[in-house]
C-alpha cells in the first residue's frame, strides 16, 4: 500500500503567501466545501477554487477544522502530540442516524425481538463477526466450513479455524462483561481468549509487549512497506491503563464526547498502541463492539462490521494512515467508521425486509392451498413467524380441541407436504418447521 502524501504545513503556506494577498486567503476560511472531509493526498488531485492554488486551499480548510477541534485528553501519539476530532455535518448527520436506528425505540418487528429468535439471530450475527473479523487478520477458510464449524460444535482443523472459533468465543464474553468499566485486566483476558493457540509465542498470550520484545510493527503483506510503528513498549502500561480510563468516561475531551464516538476512538486507540505481538486488531473490533454495548445501542449484537471492513481493506486501512499524517486528525478514521456502521444496518435492514417478505409470500401461498384446513393455516401462520417453535400431537389437539386421530392426521399432512418435518423424542414424535417453510416456498 501507498503511505499517503503528508499534507503542508498550513503555518509554512500562510508564510509563503505574499502579504497583499493573505487577506484574500483568509476571507475563504470556511466558505470553501468541506462536507467530504478530504485528506490531502485526495485533495491536491481535485480542482481548488479558482482564486486559490492547491496548497492556500488546504491552508483555509485546515485552519475551519482546527478552529471546531477538540482534543482527547491523555491520547497522545509516540512523538508526544495530542490526537483531536471535528465534528462536520456528515459526522453530526451520522451519529443522529445511528441515535435513531440502533439504540432506543428502534422499529424493529417481532421477528427479530421475539425471545424465541433472539438467540437465532444474534449466533448468526455473532458468527458472521467472528469468521470476518479473522479473516481480516489472516485467517484462511471459506464461510461455509466456518459456519459448520461454528454450529456443529467440533474442534478446530487448523489456526485459522481456532482463531475463528477464538473470536466468536470472545464476542459471545462481551456480551456478559460488566458494562460500567474497562480495566486492563479485562483487556489482557479478553486478548486472552481470541489469541487462545494461534501464536507461535505462547508466553505472548494476553500479555503487552515489553522493553526485552522486538516490538511488532504494522506492515503491508504485499509488499513488505512499514505502514505504522507504534509507541515503546515502556509506555504500554500507562497507555492502556489511560485508554481503559477513557472507554470507562473517566477521560476524554472537553465538553460531550458523544458514545458513539468514544467507541470508534477506542477502537483507533487500542489499534495504534499495537500493545500485543498479534490480535491487535480483533482485540480492538471486539472493543469497540463492548463499548457500543455499553452504551445501549442494542442492536449491534445483530451487525457485524467486519464483514463490511473485510470487503475494502485498503480503505480501512488508509483511515489510519491519514490520521497519522494530518497530524493526527481522527476525524478521517471516525468518518470512516461511520460510514461502516450505517452500511451495517443497513445490510441489516435489509435483512428484515426480506425476511418480512418471505413470510408475507408464504402466507399468502398456503391461503391459495385448498387443501388445508383452518387448524393447519393456523399452525403454519404461527411456524412462519415462530420458525423455532416446536409442535406435537398432544399440543395441536389441545390447541383445536381435536380427538387425537384428527390431530395427527393434520400434522401427518403437512409433513408429507414438507412443511413440518418429525423427529423422535423418546416415545414422542416432535414437528418443527420444515424446509418448505424455512424456505418461503410452499
Amino acid at each position: 500500500m501507498k503511505i499517503p502524501l503528508k499534507p503542508p504545513s498550513y503555518p509554512e503556506v500562510l508564510l509563503s503567501i505574499p502579504t497583499d494577498r493573505l487577506s484574500q486567503v483568509f476571507q475563504r476560511v470556511g466558505q470553501a466545501d468541506d462536507s467530504r472531509y478530504l485528506h490531502w493526498d485526495k485533495l491536491r488531485q481535485l480542482n481548488p477554487p479558482v482564486d486559490l492554488s492547491h496548497e492556500e486551499w488546504w491552508a483555509t480548510l485546515k485552519i475551519g477544522r482546527l478552529q471546531n477541534a477538540r482534543t482527547v485528553e491523555q491520547f497522545h501519539s509516540k512523538d508526544g502530540k495530542p490526537f483531536y476530532y471535528c465534528l462536520p455535518d456528515r459526522v453530526l448527520e451520522a451519529v443522529h442516524d445511528i441515535d435513531s436506528r440502533a439504540r432506543g425505540s428502534v422499529a424493529l418487528t417481532e421477528q427479530v425481538t421475539d425471545s424465541e429468535d433472539r438467540n437465532r439471530y444474534v449466533v448468526s450475527s455473532l458468527i458472521e463477526e467472528a469468521i470476518t473479523s479473522s479473516q481480516l487478520e489472516g485467517a484462511a477458510t471459506t464461510r461455509k466450513v466456518a459456519v459448520e464449524m461454528l454450529r456443529s460444535g467440533r474442534r478446530p482443523r487448523d489456526a485459522s479455524e481456532r482463531m475463528i472459533l477464538n473470536n466468536y468465543t470472545a464476542m459471545q464474553h462481551i456480551l456478559k462483561l460488566d458494562k460500567d468499566r474497562l480495566t486492563p485486566a479485562v483487556v489482557l483476558g479478553l486478548h486472552r481468549i481470541l489469541t487462545e493457540e494461534t501464536m507461535r509465542n505462547t508466553n505472548a498470550v494476553g500479555r503487552v509487549q515489553t522493553k526485552d520484545d522486538e516490538r511488532i510493527k504494522v506492515y503491508d503483506n504485499r509488499d513488505n512497506t512499514v505502514l505504522h510503528i507504534p509507541p515503546p513498549a515502556e509506555e504500554l502500561p500507562e497507555r492502556l491503563e489511560l485508554m481503559c480510563r477513557f472507554a470507562s468516561g473517566d477521560i476524554g475531551s472537553k465538553g460531550f464526547l458523544h458514545p458513539v464516538i468514544r467507541a470508534i476512538i477506542l477502537h483507533f486507540w487500542l489499534a495504534y498502541d499495537h500493545p500485543f505481538e498479534d490480535g491487535n486488531g480483533r482485540t480492538a473490533r471486539a472493543l469497540f463492539y463492548w463499548a457500543m454495548l455499553r452504551e445501549g445501542y442494542w442492536l449491534f449484537e445483530y451487525l457485524s462490521i467486519s464483514s463490511l471492513l473485510r470487503k475494502a481493506p485498503a480503505q480501512y486501512a488508509r483511515s489510519y494512515l491519514y490520521t497519522e499524517t494530518d497530524g493526527n486528525d481522527l476525524t478521517y478514521f471516525i468518518v470512516y467508521q461511520l460510514k461502516i456502521i450505517q452500511r451495517a444496518l443497513d445490510v441489516l435492514n435489509a435483512y428484515i425486509a426480506r425476511k418480512q417478505q418471505e413470510v408475507r409470500d408464504a402466507e399468502e401461498k398456503f391461503r391459495e392451498m385448498s387443501w388445508l384446513n383452518h387448524r393447519q393455516r393456523v399452525l403454519i401462520a404461527h411456524a412462519l413467524r415462530h420458525p423455532t417453535q416446536e409442535y406435537t400431537i398432544e399440543s395441536h389437539r389441545r390447541s383445536h380441541g381435536v380427538a387425537y386421530a384428527t390431530a395427527r392426521s393434520d400434522l401427518l399432512r403437512l409433513t408429507d407436504a414438507t412443511m413440518l418435518e418429525v423427529r423422535k423424542r423418546g416415545k414422542k414424535a416432535v414437528f418443527k418447521p420444515g424446509p418448505a417453510l424455512a424456505g418461503g416456498e410452499l
